[in-house]
């Protein structure tokens, strides 16, 4: 079978889109680290948990947020411990696992570091963007999205059961 080979301009899409990620991603990494002293991973983990109630997502849910495995999450974890931004603790009923919770200490440094952040956002990526522009991405983002896994199923392909959700 011939491939359905990609036309100019959506070739011109495919990789301007590639490029502008992993340019964006970079630059906006590189304010994060400059402007609080963090990691865009450290940002995830306490964005995400800065978001649940009580603060807390059981490590194996927040590996799969982050699209990580487990053991990479958990050393990442380790690193963020040492530096007083979170804290684990075991989860009731199973003995193998964790929950990560946020810190005082971690819980100040993404309130700290989400003014900055934004701005890089908005200075490197939104603010280049008429309303008319930003509205399509989103559109866009959104119909490629509902066609892609979300991590919110197990390893196995199982849908999460509740007591795996945060909270």
């Amino acid at each position: 079978m011939e491939p359905n080979w990609l036309d100019d301009a959506e070739f011109r899409a495919w990789i301007g889109y590639r490029r502008m990620r992993l340019l964006l991603d970079a630059q906006v990494s590189r304010d994060l680290a400059s402007d609080s002293g963090l990691s865009a991973p450290d940002y995830d983990v306490l964005s995400a948990l800065s978001s649940t109630p009580g603060h807390r997502w059981r490590l194996t849910a927040l590996a799969d947020r982050m699209l990580w495995s487990k053991s990479r999450l958990s050393r990442h974890i380790s690193r963020m411990e040492q530096r007083g931004l979170v804290t684990r603790e075991g989860f009731e009923g199973d003995a193998r696992g964790a929950v990560v919770v946020l810190t005082d200490g971690g819980l100040r440094a993404i309130q700290e570091a989400a003014p900055a952040h934004v701005a890089s956002v908005r200075r490197h990526f939104i603010d280049l963007l008429s309303r008319e522009q930003i509205e399509v991405l989103a559109t866009i983002a959104e119909t490629v999205l509902a066609h892609l896994p979300d991590g919110e199923q197990d390893r196995t392909g199982s849908p999460r059961r509740e007591h795996d959700r945060p909270g």
